[in-house]
């Protein structure tokens, strides 16, 4: 099935894996990357707006997708760290998808199904990804994470926090 379908959360959440047989591995690689001990002089947050399910390949493809542009300016000019964690086990019903399977079957209203992906819950105003960089690599970043929201598929905004206080020189 497409990411679509399990983007409405309904029900409670399906976490317990000591009791699934065949648990979905997950797709993230790295949940930070970059140069953790740096002068920093921003934190660049991407937030979501909507309460949903984000499946771990989506977050993947958006963590990617921001990394690879930041790191135009250089892997030590940033850190970048994934905030949010896929618990939530997704499952799927599989049907005959063939000519003719809608006079074979017609399926078993409210069947479990087998564990085919993982997602994580989201709700309105959490930190998906965060990025530390510095003052010459600010807007690159927030370039990144315009790259990066398009993979999620839900709205999101990007909040700039200065970590230190600007300093002011003064020429007189």
């Amino acid at each position: 099935m497409k990411g679509v379908n399990y983007r409405e959360i309904r029900g409670m959440p399906y976490v317990r894996r000591e009791y699934i047989r065949g648990k979905p591995q997950i797709k993230i690689a790295k949940f930070s990357s970059g140069a953790a001990k740096g002068e920093y002089d921003f934190k660049v947050e991407l937030l979501v707006t909507e309460k949903m399910q984000i499946r771990h390949n989506a977050l993947e493809a958006a963590r990617l997708a921001a990394n690879k542009t930041m790191a135009k300016a250089g892997d030590a000019s940033f850190f970048s760290m994934l905030r949010v964690y896929p618990h939530v086990i997704l499952r799927e019903n599989k049907m005959i998808a063939t000519a003719g399977a809608d006079r074979l079957q017609e399926g078993m209203r409210r069947a479990f199904g087998k564990a085919m992906g993982l997602a994580s819950r989201v709700s309105p105003g959490q930190v998906i990804l965060e990025a530390h960089v510095k003052a010459s690599n600010l807007e690159l970043a927030k370039q990144g994470f315009k790259v990066a929201s398009s993979k999620l598929g839900c709205p999101t905004n990007t909040r700039v926090v200065p970590l230190r206080e600007p300093t002011i020189t003064e020429d007189e």
